[in-house]
């Protein structure tokens, strides 16, 4: 049987930089207390909210260009594409189909995966699955997020527009039947849809309704049901419940323990729930890894960007057991624990 290994890894963001101080001018805010709150200092926005060039897919694009090089592989050279995001360019055709547009390659299957915060677990959990099948040899994953042209920056919004940035990263795994590599291990994912409404954006939807409302009435449709809503407290105390235990079921099924892990990399939703997970369970601060004071939360793109820096930085090295985990929006979550 095949293995999956990170052949080659990357990431990508705006070089608009949007301070804590920057917001504070759009809504009333300041510095201190979203630092209190969530650990960001600052977040990456593409210059213009309506840019129609630095699009969601665009953002995955310059990713996996650095993930093929990285790699040392071309796009042609890719068999299989899954791409993950909330913030798609267009309600449908999805994102996958427009990198493989951008990037040049044979016409090779496109998957879109819309599971938000999970999203990148989810995708890298399907990729590994499609390479132990056989079925595929060098898969592209990206998650990559535009959140700025969707949020509310006025005081009715300020509690989630502070909190998300633009960003994405990618990788390629590869299939591998060396004896001596043992690449991913095991991966768990998990959903609870009851919570659904707790954090979710209402509309655009079948349930909310489309034409008639925005082109006959369109004062019909309130800030509730575009901008993104959030009940904090209620996901922050889920998160930091699921979080513990989705790892130590990933840990299980591989017969490993939390003191063999040599990297946790959480997705980057709050630094309060990163450091939580890290003072249950027990983890030195060398073992795990967190930029979202630097990133904010990039959603699908968080974990790919943040294991793409961790490598970068020489805080990751071949042969290392990484356990990547991610609670959000479903509520879904889950795992994955690989030796890179």
């Amino acid at each position: 049987m095949y293995k999956s290994v990170i052949a080659g890894i990357g990431h990508y963001v705006p070089e608009n930089i949007v301070t804590n101080d920057d917001l504070s001018k759009l809504m009333t805010t300041n510095d201190e207390w979203i630092i209190e709150r969530t650990g960001i200092k600052e977040r990456h926005h593409r210059k213009n909210r309506n840019d129609s060039e630095e699009t969601t897919a665009y953002l995955g694009f310059r990713a996996a260009e650095n993930a093929l090089r990285n790699a040392k592989l071309s796009a042609k050279d890719l068999d299989f594409i899954i791409f993950a995001t909330l913030s798609p360019d267009y309600f449908f055709p999805g994102c996958g189909v427009l990198l493989q547009e951008m990037l040049g390659c044979e016409t090779i299957g496109a998957l879109d995966v819309r599971n938000q915060c999970s999203g990148f677990v989810y995708a890298m959990s399907v990729a590994n699955a499609y390479i132990k099948s056989g079925e595929y040899k060098n898969i592209l994953v990206v998650g990559a997020e535009v959140h700025s042209f969707g949020l509310d920056f006025s005081d009715a919004g300020r509690g989630v527009s502070v909190i998300f940035g633009d960003g994405a990263g990618a990788l390629i795994l590869k299939a591998s039947d060396d004896a001596n590599i043992n690449g991913i291990l095991a991966t768990n994912l998990h959903s609870e849809g009851k919570y659904a409404e707790e954090l979710c954006t209402k509309f655009p939807g079948s349930k909310f309704g489309w034409s008639d409302r925005t082109l006959l009435e369109p004062d019909a449709v309130s800030a509730e049901e575009i901008y993104p809503i959030m009940n904090g407290n209620f996901v922050f105390k889920h998160a930091v419940t699921r979080f513990p235990e989705t790892i130590m079921e990933v840990l299980d099924k591989a017969g490993k323990r939390v003191e063999d892990l040599d990297m946790f990399i959480p997705h980057q939703a709050n630094l309060r729930i990163s450091q939580f997970v890290q003072k249950k369970l027990n983890l030195p601060e060398e073992n795990i890894f967190n930029n979202i004071q630097k990133y904010g939360n990039t959603t699908a793109a968080s974990i790919p960007l943040a294991l793409s820096e961790a490598i970068e930085q020489g805080k990751i090295k071949r042969g290392d057991l990484v356990c990547l985990s991610a609670f959000g929006s479903g509520f879904t979550w889950g795992s994955i624990l690989f030796e890179y």
